[in-house]
């Protein structure tokens, strides 16, 4: 069976909303909604947060969900995913994007 890992890129620095992945939507920073959702798709075996700000990688690892540091000088979150693919193994990626906290977990 194939492994399938989502990973959500999560960039701070954002030039139209500084902070958005950390943006508290109902008690809860954005970026854990996305989360929460994601861990809900069915034959996903991990989920990642791929960052390259520690006050996010922090925010994650605090509500239990796995965070990994990326390089800061990554034009897009899809440049991100690339770097994770060399970081965690699986066959599958999906890119789900950081701020689409209302995504329903269907695939």
């Amino acid at each position: 069976m194939s492994k399938a890992v989502i990973v959500i890129p999560a960039r701070y620095g954002s030039s139209r909303l500084p902070g958005k992945p950390l943006l508290d939507i109902v008690g809860k920073p954005m970026i854990q909604h996305v989360y929460e959702r994601a861990l809900q798709v069915a034959g996903v075996a991990e989920v990642w947060v791929a960052t390259d700000d520690q006050r996010v990688e922090k925010a994650v690892q605090a509500f239990g969900g796995k965070a990994i540091m990326t390089r800061n000088d990554h034009e897009s979150g899809t440049d991100r995913l690339v770097e994770v693919m060399h970081k965690v193994e699986a066959d599958i990626y999906i890119n789900l994007q950081g701020d689409e906290p209302m995504i329903r977990p269907r695939m």
